[in-house]
């Protein structure tokens, strides 16, 4: 019997949310964040699951916040 597509995305979004621990560099940390959110959002909404899909928009906006926002200890 085959893995259902949705099954897939789950263990997907299971590995990538695992490979960011492996990043050193901030601006990839944030990167594989963000893609890893997205996937567990999308994996949310197909499965109907309210609060995977919440959490993961909440973790998404953080990682999308601290990578654009203007930080004055840095010059522009």
């Amino acid at each position: 019997m085959g893995t259902p597509t949705v099954d897939i995305l789950g263990w997907a979004a299971t590995t990538v949310f695992v490979a960011s621990y492996f990043c050193a560099r901030p601006g990839v940390l944030r990167a594989v964040q963000m893609l890893g959110a997205a996937m567990w959002v999308t994996y949310g909404a197909v499965i109907g699951a309210w609060p995977v899909m919440v959490a993961n928009v909440l973790v998404f906006s953080a990682a999308a916040w601290t990578t654009f926002r203007k930080r004055p200890d840095v010059p522009a």
